[in-house]
């Protein structure tokens, strides 16, 4: 399953939408997903793992900033 990680880079300040990222990372739960990101020292507020059904990642594929994480 693909899972679409929203993060803030700033952790000390108050998520902003507009400041936003999100990665997306294949695994079969949100325990795992964690899991992977503490594994690679990721260091950035997260706000929400959102798992994506097909049409939702059919969706996101057509963004420009779709880019596949590997575990």
């Amino acid at each position: 399953m693909i899972f679409k990680v929203l993060y803030q880079e700033l952790d000390g300040e108050m998520p902003i939408r507009e400041r936003t990222k999100s990665i997306y990372i294949e695994a079969q739960s949100v325990r795992e997903v964690r899991q992977i990101l503490r594994e690679r020292n990721f260091q950035h507020n997260i706000e929400y793992i959102q798992p994506l059904n097909e049409a939702h990642l059919n969706y996101e594929k057509q963004s420009d900033h779709f880019k596949l994480e590997n575990a």
